[in-house]
C-alpha cells in the first residue's frame, strides 16, 4: 500500500477535581503510538481522558483503478509464458491502458499528469 499519512486527534477531558492533574501537567507531552487506521480509542489515564482517532478514518481511498473491468470484485488477469508470441511483452502497471492488461503507452501521459513515475512490467519470453 501507499504510505499514507495519518493525523491522530486528541480529545482530552478533565474531570471534575483534576485542577492540580491539569496545571501539573503544562508543558508536559505525553508519548503518542501511531497505530494502523481503527476505530477511535478511548484511555483513562486516572482522572484523565484521552481519546485518540484516526483522520485516516474518515478520509475516502484513493481509486488506482478508474475504469477497468469495474463490474467484477477483483481484476485478475492470468498469462501463461509459453502463450507469449513476442519474446519481449509489456503489460499495463498504470490502469489506463486502453488494450489492458497490455501497455499502450498511456502511463506517459499519467505521469506527465500526476508527477508519477509509473512504466510498463517486462515479461520476456
Amino acid at each position: 500500500m501507499a504510505s499514507s499519512s495519518s493525523v491522530l486527534l486528541l480529545q482530552m477531558d478533565f474531570s471534575a477535581g483534576s485542577s492540580a492533574l491539569s496545571s501539573s501537567m503544562r508543558g508536559a507531552s505525553l508519548p503518542i503510538q501511531r497505530v494502523a487506521a481503527a476505530a477511535p480509542r478511548t484511555v483513562r489515564m486516572g482522572s484523565l481522558k484521552v481519546r485518540a482517532e484516526s483522520e485516516a478514518s474518515t478520509t475516502p481511498a484513493v481509486v488506482l483503478n478508474p475504469s477497468i473491468k469495474k463490474d467484477v470484485d477483483k481484476v485478475v488477469d492470468t498469462v501463461l509464458v509459453s502463450d507469449l508470441s513476442k519474446p519481449l511483452t509489456a503489460y499495463c502497471r498504470c490502469w489506463r491502458s486502453g488494450t489492458f492488461p497490455l501497455c499502450d503507452g498511456s502511463h506517459a501521459k499519467h505521469n506527465k499528469a500526476t508527477g508519477d513515475n509509473v512504466g510498463p512490467l517486462l515479461v520476456k519470453k
